[in-house]
C-alpha cells in the first residue's frame, strides 16, 4: 500500500523529468507544494477525469502556473486524457503540456494561467458564478449548484496588485466556496523574498474578511488535511491557507533555494533527489501500485452519477427550472433571441434617436436584458457614466435570484480578469466597463479573454477626445489601436444608436470568444440605411453612402467622426466630387470577411482614401495606403469642451474635405 509520501513524491519525480526533458521550466514549485496537492486532490477535490466538463466539479486553479508540472503531474496520475508521452514533450511544440496550463488545450485545466496573480482573479469569477447561479437555481432539498474553487498561489501572485483587487471584493462578497491556499516558500526568481516582500499576508486577508488558517506545515499531511477540512467547514467567508514549504523540497543541494525555482535541477541534482526521497524508479517510471492508489476515475464516475440522479429529481419537481439550467450550461441563447434582437435593430433604425452610444447601450441593455437572463455585468465605479446598470439590474451583493450586477469598485484589472473566471465556468454572459482610457489598467486580462479564449464583453466608454473637459489623462488616444492588434479579439466602435445595438447583438452573439465595445460620451447622429446596409453592419464595414455617380474617393470612419465623412461627402457630392462613405465599426470583423465582400466595400481600384477617426492615425495605413491620408491624433488631448478640441485638433468636416481633395489630386 502506498503512503501519502510516496504518492506525493510521484509528483514530485514527474516535475523534475518532464522539467529536465524539456531543458526548461520550474520543478522547485511542484515539489514543494506536492504534499498539499496529494491531500487536496486524494481527499477533498470533487472531480470525474473522464468527464472534466461534469458540471459540478470542484475548480481546481493554478495561479502559479510557472508550476505546471504539478498540474500535468497530478492530471495524469489521476486517470485524465493526458498520457506519459505528454509529460515526456513537456513545453515542445504541439505537446498538451504547454509551459503554462492552458484552456481549451489539456483536459482538466479550468482557466489559462500564466501572468501571476490572474489566476486567483479568475477563481473569484468562478466563486462569484457558483454563489449567483446557486441562488437562481437551487431550491430547498436540490442543491444542484454546489461545489468549491480551490486555488493554490505563490508569493508572485500575492504581490501583484490583482491579488489586492481580487482578493478585497471576495471578501466583500463573502465567497464561502472559495479555498485559497498560499505557497509560503519564501523564495522567487531574484532570491528570498525578505529583502522585498515582508507583507503580513495573513493579517491582510483577515483585513479583507477572510477566514485565515496559518503557519501550517506544507509538508505535514495531517495538518494540511486538518486545515482544508477547517476551512470547507463553513461557507461564510473565503478562505486563506497559509502554509510554509520547502521550494524543491527533496533535492537535497537545491531545495530551499532559488537555483530550484526557474530552471531545470541538472542531472547529477535529480539522481541525488531521486536517492534522497527513496523514489527507485527510472525516468516517467511510475508503478502501477501508484497508478491504482491515484486513480479517480471510478470515484468521479460515482459522483457524476450520484449528482445526475440527483438533477433527474430536480427536473421532475421543478422542469422549467432545469430545463433554462440546461440551456445556459449549454451556451444556447434563448430561442427568441434573433427575432427579439433584430426587432430592436429595425426599432433603432425608425425611430433614430440622436443619443451618445453609451446612452444607446443602455438602451440596448433594456431591451436585451430581460431576454438574457445569462447575462451578468458590471462597472469598475463608473456605473452613471458608463451607464450599464440597466431597469433589470440587481446587485449580487443584495443577493436574490434575480441578482445580476457586480459593483467592482476602482478595480479595472481584477474586474476584467474576475469576468474572465465568470464566463468559463459557464451559465453567464459577463459584461464589464470603465473609461477607454482605462482599459489600460485592464489590458492584461483583456489579453487573456483573447488568448483563453473567453465569452466577455468589455465596455468601454467615453472613447475620444470628444469627452471633452477632463484632459489628456482621460482621453485616450492609442487605445483603440492597441486592443484592435490583440489577436482574436473584437473591437466595436459604432457611429449611432443602431450600430450600437448591432455591436451588443454580435458580441452576444459571439460564443467563447471576447468582444469589445466602444462607446462615446457625446450624443451621435443617427444615420438613414437601406435593410442591406442594415444586414451588413455586422460585417463590420460597410457602405453608408453611395453617390449617384462613380465615386472618385472614399472616406472610412468610425464612431463619432461617421458623421463629418457623411458631411464631408455631401459637401463634396455639391461641388460635382462624388464620394463613398464606408462605416467601419469593427475592423476586425470587416477583415474577417470574404474578399468578394471586402473588395466591394474598398475597391482595390481607387486608391484615393481618406480614413478619419480621433485616436492614433497610424493603424489605418492599412485601409489606406500609401497615398491616403489619415486624419485623426497624433499626439495627447488637452483640457477643452469638445467642440473646441475637434476644431483645434484639426478633425473637422472641413479638413476631411481639403484630403479627400488632395488625395483626388
Amino acid at each position: 500500500m502506498t503512503t501519502r509520501r510516496e504518492r506525493a513524491n510521484a509528483i514530485r519525480a514527474l516535475a523534475m523529468d518532464g522539467v529536465e526533458a524539456a531543458k526548461s521550466g520550474h520543478p522547485g514549485m511542484p515539489m514543494g507544494m506536492a504534499d498539499i496537492a496529494e491531500v487536496l486532490w486524494g481527499d477533498f477535490l470533487q472531480h470525474n477525469p473522464t468527464n472534466p466538463h461534469w458540471f459540478n466539479r470542484d475548480r481546481f486553479v493554478l495561479s502559479n502556473g510557472h508550476g505546471s508540472m504539478l498540474q500535468y503531474a497530478l492530471l495524469h496520475l489521476t486517470g485524465y486524457a493526458l498520457p506519459i508521452d505528454e509529460l515526456k514533450h513537456f513545453r515542445q511544440l504541439g505537446s498538451r503540456t504547454a509551459g503554462h496550463p492552458e484552456y481549451h488545450h489539456t483536459p482538466g485545466v479550468e482557466t489559462t494561467t500564466g501572468p501571476l496573480g490572474q489566476g486567483l482573479a479568475n477563481a473569484v469569477g468562478f466563486a462569484i458564478a457558483e454563489q449567483v447561479l446557486a441562488e437562481r437555481f437551487n431550491r430547498e432539498g436540490h442543491d444542484i449548484v454546489d461545489h468549491r474553487t480551490y486555488v493554490f498561489v505563490g508569493d508572485g501572485c500575492l504581490m501583484e496588485g490583482i491579488s489586492h483587487e481580487v482578493s478585497s471584493l471576495a471578501g466583500t462578497l463573502k465567497l464561502g466556496k472559495l479555498v485559497v491556499i498560499y505557497d509560503d516558500n519564501g523564495i522567487s526568481i531574484d532570491g528570498e523574498v525578505h529583502d522585498w516582500f515582508t507583507d503580513d499576508t495573513p493579517a491582510r486577508f483577515e483585513a479583507y474578511g477572510w477566514k485565515v488558517i496559518p503557519a501550517v506545515d506544507g509538508h505535514d499531511a495531517e495538518a494540511i488535511k486538518k486545515a482544508i477540512a477547517e476551512a470547507t467547514s463553513q461557507d461564510e467567508k473565503p478562505t486563506l491557507i497559509c502554509c510554509r514549504t520547502i521550494i524543491g523540497f527533496g533535492a537535497p543541494n537545491k531545495e530551499g533555494k532559488e537555483s530550484s525555482h526557474g530552471s531545470p535541477l541538472g542531472a547529477d541534482e535529480v539522481a541525488a533527489a531521486r536517492k534522497a526521497l527513496g523514489w527507485e524508479y527510472g525516468p516517467f517510471e511510475i508503478p502501477e501500485s501508484m497508478y491504482s492508489s491515484w486513480n479517480a476515475k471510478e470515484a468521479g464516475a460515482k459522483r457524476e452519477q450520484s449528482w445526475n440522479e440527483r438533477f433527474d429529481a430536480y427536473a421532475k419537481a421543478y422542469p422549467e427550472l432545469a430545463a433554462e439550467f440546461k440551456r445556459r450550461l449549454a451556451g444556447d441563447l434563448p430561442a427568441d433571441w434573433n427575432e427579439v434582437a433584430n426587432a430592436y435593430v429595425r426599432k433603432m433604425q425608425i425611430e433614430g434617436p440622436d443619443v451618445a452610444s453609451r446612452k444607446a447601450s443602455q438602451m440596448t441593455l433594456d431591451a436585451f436584458g430581460p431576454h438574457l437572463p445569462e447575462l451578468i455585468g458590471g462597472s469598475a465605479d463608473l456605473a452613471p457614466s458608463n451607464l450599464t446598470i440597466w431597469k433589470g439590474s440587481k446587485s449580487i451583493g443584495l443577493r436574490g435570484a434575480d441578482a445580476n450586477y457586480i459593483h467592482y469598485g476602482v478595480r479595472e484589472f481584477g474586474m476584467s480578469a474576475i469576468s474572465n473566471g465568470i464566463a468559463l465556468h459557464g451559465g453567464f454572459i459577463p459584461y464589464d466597463a470603465t473609461f477607454l482610457v482605462f482599459s489600460d489598467y485592464a489590458r492584461n486580462a483583456v489579453r487573456m479573454s483573447a488568448l483563453i479564449p473567453a465569452h466577455v464583453i468589455h465596455v468601454y466608454t467615453h472613447d475620444s477626445i470628444g469627452l471633452g473637459e477632463d484632459g489628456p489623462t482621460h482621453q485616450p488616444v492609442e487605445h483603440l489601436g492597441t486592443l484592435r492588434l490583440i489577436p482574436n479579439n473584437r473591437v466595436w466602435r459604432p457611429c449611432d444608436a443602431v450600430e450600437s445595438a448591432v455591436s451588443w447583438k454580435v458580441a452576444i452573439e459571439r460564443a467563447g470568444n471576447p468582444s469589445c465595445l466602444i462607446f462615446s460620451r457625446q450624443n451621435l447622429k443617427p444615420q438613414q440605411r437601406s435593410d442591406e446596409q442594415l444586414a451588413n453592419i455586422a460585417k463590420g464595414g460597410y457602405v453608408l453612402y453611395e453617390p449617384a455617380e462613380k465615386f472618385k474617393a472614399i472616406v472610412i470612419a468610425t464612431g463619432s467622426e461617421v458623421e463629418l465623412a457623411m458631411e464631408a461627402a455631401k459637401t463634396l457630392g455639391q461641388q460635382g466630387v462624388p464620394v463613398r462613405v464606408v462605416s467601419m465599426p469593427c475592423t476586425e470583423e470587416f477583415d474577417a470577411q470574404p474578399v468578394e465582400y471586402r473588395e466591394g466595400v474598398l475597391p482595390g481600384w481607387c486608391r484615393a482614401r481618406v480614413a478619419v477617426e480621433a485616436a492614433s492615425v497610424d493603424f489605418w495605413a492599412k485601409y489606406v495606403g500609401l497615398d491616403g491620408i489619415t486624419i485623426g491624433m497624433t499626439t495627447f488631448g488637452a483640457s477643452a469642451p469638445a467642440n473646441k478640441l475637434y476644431e483645434h485638433f484639426g478633425i473637422t468636416t472641413v479638413a476631411v474635405v481639403d484630403a479627400l481633395k488632395r488625395v483626388i489630386g
